[in-house]
């Protein structure tokens, strides 16, 4: 149980810097990202992150 913490940790990290920088790009105007390759990255990677972060939420 002790190990899973620093993970989870770094997964709420994870989560939050690519939430806000996904956030900052979003063109509200048009609807659309700046760059959509690398937000597209960006968006897989949070929503992993989310999904590990929801999973081991369940466990407990």
């Amino acid at each position: 149980m002790e190990n899973k913490k620093p993970i989870l940790f770094i997964f709420w990290v994870i989560a939050i810097i690519l939430g806000v920088t996904l956030f900052k790009q979003f063109d509200f105007k048009t609807f659309k990202f700046e760059k959509p390759a690398l937000d597209f990255i960006y968006l897989v990677v949070f929503l992993f992150s989310v999904f590990i972060i929801i999973k081991n939420s369940k466990k407990k």
